[in-house]
């Protein structure tokens, strides 16, 4: 075990993500872990990591650290102006950084959440399986929380001569966060709560993501949808992109801190090779809808496992 990074400064919101909890629901306790998990994943790759290491989750305003160990670091996700001694560190590429340089994040020029891989993966005690910081219940990460000001960063040991910077990201595999296009879902198991004439219209308009968005859900704003009877129903379980309709009518997409069970219709789910596009947007934008089967979604979802399988052999080639 090694320091890492000392934080200069925190950043926004800056925490230790994994890929989450997993067999714990049932317990009511969620699954935390990273917004956007393909960006988690393809950093670690970049870092010469296995998929389900722990990354530094960054939302929009990043930390400031100090290198204390020679290292190889990669970004995926969100491109936050990362500089290196002021020098450019672009993201879905990995570099080598040495002991005593500044690591920033400066201006967001496009997506929400970066994440920042280490050789060796982050340190920190796992929680029921997982690293993950779950804030809200103080568990997971550094002492369950976001980044401090003088919080020193531990990474595992691992042999550097054996990690190779210089690992990329093929232009044409670079997820394009910018890019207009609906947000995919399936049908929610509570289209009967919602008539043909609202759940028509739930696909047929756009909505505002707003500023009361988190880990925990993407709050939505556009032309309230009704419900046929009322907006409860018996408590259910939900997922990662469980659409909520709330009385109020306006949509909230359900993310990685979400509660475990939900007492709200579901209209939709959003599929999830789509999530990291809906939560990689800025607020204030505006999104629409598309249904797909389920079919395309397990699809979409097999296409993206083999893409990532095929990375991480490509990756452990020698040079």
């Amino acid at each position: 075990m090694k320091k890492i990074f000392e934080v200069i400064k925190p950043g926004l919101s800056t925490s230790i993500q994994d890929l989450g909890r997993v067999g714990y629901q049932k317990y009511g306790i969620p699954t935390s872990g990273a917004m956007d998990s393909f960006a988690h994943r393809v950093a670690n790759l970049l870092a010469g990591n296995q998929e389900e290491e722990a990354t530094l989750e960054i939302m929009l305003m990043g930390p400031q650290l100090k290198v204390l160990q020679d290292t190889v670091v990669a970004i995926g996700g969100a491109d936050l102006s990362a500089t290196i001694d002021g020098k450019p560190l672009y993201p879905w590429k990995s570099f080598r950084v040495y002991a005593g340089q500044i690591l920033s994040f400066g201006r967001p020029v496009n997506g929400m959440y970066a994440y920042l891989a280490v050789s060796g993966g982050f340190f920190a005690e796992e929680v029921m399986g997982s690293k993950s910081t779950y804030a809200q219940a103080n568990i997971g990460g550094l002492e369950g929380r976001v980044l401090q000001k003088g919080d020193n960063l531990l990474s595992e040991d691992v042999n550097l001569k054996s990690i190779r910077a210089g690992r990329y990201l093929k232009e044409t595999d670079v997820p394009n966060y910018e890019q207009h296009r609906p947000i995919r879902v399936i049908a929610g198991p509570d289209i009967f709560a919602f008539s043909d004439k609202t759940y028509q219209q739930f696909y047929q308009e756009s909505y505002r993501i707003t500023e009361q968005s988190n880990r925990m859900g993407s709050r939505l704003e556009g032309k309230a949808l009704s419900h046929a009877y009322r907006a409860d129903i018996i408590s259910d379980a939900v997922l990662p992109g469980t659409i909520q309709v709330p009385a109020n009518g306006q949509p909230i997409v359900l993310l990685s801190d979400r509660q475990t069970t939900g007492g709200y219709a579901r209209i939709a789910t959003v599929i999830t090779t789509d999530i990291p596009l809906l939560i990689q947007k800025k607020i204030g934008s505006e999104i629409q809808f598309l249904s797909v089967s389920l079919e395309r979604a397990q699809a979409d979802y097999l296409q993206q496992q083999r893409f990532l399988k095929m990375l991480q052999t490509a990756l452990q080639q020698p040079v």
